[in-house]
């Protein structure tokens, strides 16, 4: 099955009709562990839309026991998505210098969605894992932000080259959010949304409902 990017321009074309949920913090839930590798001073890392929080809530409470959820990262700045985007399609350049601009832009998408269409800047997605019951990572295949480079593309989803344990945890994971009503984005194993565009375009609907967002 071949895999929708952030970069098709199908994504872009879905409309948002903001429905105006606010950035609720994280922190705030008795039940959700918040990881701090990407912390900011302003707290953003911590921030999602509250349908999004309502949905991890349900999630986790889908874990079996020892089980929980670890979020890594939520909403994103715009200025820090673009800024994520363009360093690593910088990479690919510098590596790959005779591809054309559109093949770099398809290739970047595959691990930061371009800023005019990122999920994160919208409030609308989590990076996420699993932790046992001494809040210890599992093992995933990969780990979280893990690129597909220095991962040979293990950090899709669906890969082949991960262990049976590991991918039953992803498959763990991946039950209980599913069920909860988000969405992966098939190259990052970690990377889930509800709202958004892309979300939208994976579930037949008319328009997002979330769109990019500034901190208050």
């Amino acid at each position: 099955m071949s895999i929708v990017l952030m970069s098709d321009r199908r994504v872009a074309a879905i409309p948002v009709r903001e429905c105006g949920d606010p950035l609720a913090d994280v922190r705030a839930s008795a039940v959700l562990q918040v990881d701090r590798r990407r912390a900011d001073p302003a707290g953003a890392y911590a921030r999602l839309r509250q349908g999004v929080l309502d949905r991890l809530l349900r999630a986790r409470s889908r874990l079996p026991d020892g089980m929980r959820l670890l979020v890594v990262e939520g909403y994103r700045p715009p200025s820090l998505q673009r800024q994520y985007f363009e360093a690593y399609a910088d990479a690919l350049r510098r590596h790959h210098p005779g591809w054309a601009p559109e093949r770099v832009r398809e290739a970047a998408s595959r691990y930061v969605s371009p800023p005019e269409v990122a999920p994160h800047s919208a409030g609308a997605a989590v990076d996420l894992t699993l932790v046992d019951e001494r809040g210890v990572e599992v093992d995933m295949g990969t780990p979280v932000n893990a690129n597909p480079e220095e991962s040979d593309d293990a950090c899709y989803t669906a890969a082949a080259n991960i262990s049976p344990a590991a991918r039953a945890m992803r498959d763990l994971l991946g039950t209980a959010l599913t069920d909860a009503g988000l969405i992966n984005y098939p190259t990052e194993w970690w990377h889930w949304s509800f709202g958004d565009r892309y979300w939208a375009l994976r579930t037949g609907q008319p328009a997002a409902l979330y769109g990019p967002v500034d901190l208050p």
